[in-house]
């Protein structure tokens, strides 16, 4: 890139040095310090490093070292490591021999130089930032000079994906390293092209204005044919991180959501970005326009605010028929504003008046406020986002973990007895934390033969994940040999995981052929590599005669797989038959006994029904405490049995004579008509929010409650002042069935839903099909018609477009004009001249 080259600017860099070199005493240095042979050995292959190699320092290279060691941690983020190499006098190597080279630094993958760099053109932390990872990412960031060479870039787009293009005053600003830190993120979904070229900002139809760093998306994926222009929509916010990653995630937000629910409960990207939220309120007769209305408007207010499209005849609306534009703010408390407008010129004006108040109130506002609003709009969605945002520095040990391709998948199902794969998408929040803990079970796992951890990045392998039917990440499956692989639906912490893998190592059920291996079964015989994830055995007893019954509990056994041991025995033996019906198990075939450790006990069950599923059921229902500790992970066993709960608030362990109380009434229940529970505040410090969901504050503990989640939410305590037993209790619970108790508080009936609907993100990676059929319609200024193809038509709730998917829609049909027909009446017949607005 010579133009580059060109545009170092030594001596205003001296300047900077010299403005910039404040001595640090006391500071710990950061910058490895090795001799060249120690460099020279310790670089890895697919390792980047930053290498300066000098004889001494002298007073003029001080400023630059002061610079590179700033920037140490910075690069570290992204896997470059920084040295300075100390060359002793007598070496005259390429690198330390030659004056010149002195001045140099020098940028490797592995031992492979990458690109050279004069010492002035690292003038500053941006600069080595933004150059070094410019050099890295050669690929995923076009340089170009010429208005040809932009075009060939994006007519080779077309179709495929999309552009960045984004023009910067000289390389190694701030606006570059942060183009260069979102290139890093974004590189393999988005081609980027860079200019320097302010004469590149006319010919692409944007503002020339060469003192000013500017960023277009452009919308290549939806253009089909050569011969139509990528749409392109600016960033109109200063060239941060945190502002381009904003708007790449706006760009890739639905173009228009379909909404069929109370517009209070809608929550979109938009709205979790600080973007209003625009609801074009539709009925049957005019849907096909207003349909249109709302992607020509979407289009408009690209990046300014979302357009959803609500339908009248889904929802019931308390709001006048008039009224055909609906106003969300993303400002918590604010209800929404229904309007009566004439067009889309006044929707746009309303939103955009808005925002330029708001853009005046923050640049009123002192630099630290600036700051402090920037980190607010980065708050994270949930806590996990939180969790992994905040450790994103923290470097995994992947080692143990194999990384698998499209190339090595279906070989390494077949180098281990039992593969474990991790199917995950590494910009995914959820995902980087699961494989955090996998790194863990990989730790616990080590050294043990036949199980191997592997891992598949979807993002970069979706035809794998497609392949095995991954439609939710992360997603986690073990692939024995010659069967079907298992899936894991338990909770993804490191104990769960690792039992999980262990216990399913365990043939299950396992056929035990005699009466003794049956004993010691359900004494916990097992391997000892099993003996610390083993918690109950379970073992079916069946004749050679009942066949179905045999089937469906070997079918539940591969339900449960991993999740308990089950064993099966079978035998015609007139001496074990009468083993079975003793009195030590009291149980004649077809049974099921269940023997948990620690407990000398085995309970018999009578098996009365023959299906999968009911067995499945019957064992997790037995496997059930009998007086529980609730905690986070086995809350929604419990829950699923949609019975009240009374629970016993402990701050540590129940005392003896409350426990003893406790399962007395919990053994006494006929048929389980509650759930008898204890909850220990200090294992379970979620309890606390619990308690003030209750009663406003906590209550001084012990403290018994009875809730029922499934029907009113009452919440009833139980009297402080009377002693925790049986009799008292059952006393109190009489009183509760005959209305005699009046509760402490009442609990919503909100359901408790995430924000938004769960992205299907497979089909958010392919180009969907158009869904709507459109007649053949012709564009203004056009001579031809075209014909919108045919698509399928929905009947979700919400249903989502993409930018690319409703653009192509919107490029084939008529431009929807500026009407705002809608639901309003006096407005339906009226028509206006389209306008086309090339500027996108």
């Amino acid at each position: 890139m010579p133009a580059q080259k060109d545009r170092w600017f030594p001596s205003f860099s001296f300047l900077l040095f010299c403005a910039s070199f404040i001595p640090m005493l006391g500071s710990t240095s950061l910058l490895q310090e090795l001799s060249p042979q120690e460099y020279f050995s310790s670089l890895q292959a697919g390792r980047a490093s930053l290498a300066y190699f000098s004889h001494n320092v002298s007073p003029g290279a001080q400023p630059f070292l002061e610079q590179i060691e700033n920037s140490v941690e910075a690069l570290q983020d992204y896997g470059i490591s920084v040295v300075k190499v100390n060359c002793p006098k007598e070496d005259v190597s390429r690198y330390c021999g030659k004056e010149n080279a002195l001045r140099k630094a020098y940028l490797f993958r592995g031992n492979m130089l990458i690109r050279e760099f004069p010492t002035d053109a690292l003038f500053d932390v941006n600069s080595i930032v933004a150059n070094v990872l410019f050099a890295l990412l050669f690929n995923e960031v076009k340089y170009v000079e010429t208005l040809t060479d932009l075009q060939n870039i994006e007519n080779a787009l077309k179709g495929r994906s999309n552009m960045v293009f984004v023009y910067v005053p000289a390389t190694g600003t701030a606006e570059h390293r942060a183009v260069m830190e979102v290139a890093f993120v974004y590189g393999t979904v988005h081609q980027f092209v860079l200019t320097t070229e302010a004469t590149l900002l006319k010919d692409t139809g944007d503002e020339p204005d060469a003192s000013s760093a500017r960023l277009l998306f452009c919308h290549c994926q939806q253009a089909t044919d050569v011969a139509q222009p990528c749409r392109k929509t600016p960033l109109e916010q200063d060239l941060t991180v945190l502002n381009i990653h904003r708007h790449l995630k706006l760009m890739g937000a639905p173009l228009v959501t379909e909404v069929a629910e109370d517009p209070e409960k809608v929550s979109t990207v938009h709205l979790q970005l600080g973007l209003p939220l625009v609801f074009i309120l539709s009925q049957k007769e005019t849907y096909e326009a207003d349909r249109r209305t709302a992607e020509f408007l979407a289009w408009q207010l690209l990046g300014k605010a979302g357009v959803a499209l609500l339908s009248r005849d889904l929802v019931d609306l308390n709001v006048l028929l008039q009224s055909n534009v609906a106003l969300k703010t993303p400002d918590e408390g604010v209800p929404i504003k229904y309007l009566v407008l004439e067009d889309t010129d006044e929707v746009i004006t309303l939103v955009e008046d808005k925002s330029k108040v708001e853009q005046i109130q923050e640049d009123e506002d002192e630099e630290d406020e600036d700051e402090k609003e920037y980190d607010n709009q980065d708050v994270q969605d949930d806590q996990v986002v939180e969790a992994v945002s905040r450790d994103k520095k923290r470097e995994l040990p992947l080692e143990q973990i194999l990384t698998l391709t499209e190339e090595t998948f279906h070989s390494a199902m077949l180098k281990a007895a039992q593969t474990v794969v991790l199917f995950y998408a590494s910009w995914e929040a959820v995902s980087l934390a699961v494989l955090q803990s996998y790194t863990e079970v990989a730790d616990h796992l080590k050294g043990v033969q036949g199980v191997l951890l592997s891992r598949v990045n979807c993002w970069d392998w979706p035809g794998v994940c497609t392949t095995e039917n991954v439609t939710q990440f992360p997603t986690i499956k073990i692939y024995k040999r010659g069967e079907q692989p298992l899936m894991y639906n338990g909770m993804l912490g490191t104990e769960e995981l690792t039992s999980f893998i262990m216990l399913s190592r365990v043939s299950c059920p396992l056929k035990l052929m005699t009466v003794d291996e049956a004993e010691g079964y359900l004494r916990g015989e097992l391997p000892t590599e099993l003996s610390s994830y083993h918690h109950a055995s379970v073992l079916g007893v069946f004749s050679t005669a009942m066949s179905k019954a045999k089937e469906a509990f070997i079918e539940a056994g591969s339900i449960l797989s991993g999740h308990v041991t089950m064993g099966m025995y079978f035998e015609d033996d007139a001496l074990a038959f009468h083993f079975f019906r003793s009195r030590k198990y009291a149980v004649s075939p077809p049974a099921l006994l269940l023997a948990r450790s620690g407990d000398r006990s085995v309970e018999g069950i009578a098996l009365s029904k023959d299906s999968a599923q009911d067995i499945v059921q019957m064992i997790r229902y037995r496997l059930l405490d009998t007086f529980p500790e609730i905690t986070v992970q086995n809350l929604p066993h419990y829950l699923q049995l949609r019975k009240p709960f009374l629970i016993l608030f402990s701050d540590g362990d129940v005392g003896q004579l409350e426990s003893k109380e406790m399962l007395k009434l919990a053994k006494g229940i006929p048929q389980q008509a509650f759930i008898p529970c204890w909850l220990n505040l200090k294992n379970t410090p979620v309890g606390h929010g619990v308690l003030k969901a209750y009663f406003a504050t906590v209550p001084s503990l012990p403290v018994v409650v009875w809730v029922n989640l499934h029907a009113g939410g009452q919440v009833f305590k139980f009297p402080s002042e009377q002693s925790v037993t049986e009799t008292n209790i059952l006393s109190w619970l009489e009183k509760l069935k005959a209305g005699l108790e009046i509760p402490s508080s009442t609990l919503s009936e909100e359901d408790w839903k995430p924000p938004l609907p769960a992205y299907n993100f497979l089909q958010m990676m392919d180009t969907t099909a158009p869904e709507f059929t459109l007649r053949a319609s012709y564009r203004h200024g056009d001579g031809q018609e075209q014909q919108q193809p045919e698509g399928s038509e929905e009947t979700a709730t919400v249903r989502e477009e993409t930018p690319e998917e409703a653009g192509v829609k919107a490029e084939k049909v008529q431009s929807p004009g500026r009407d705002l027909r809608g639901t309003a009446p006096r407005l339906a017949g009226r028509e206006k001249q389209a306008k086309r607005h090339s500027e996108l």
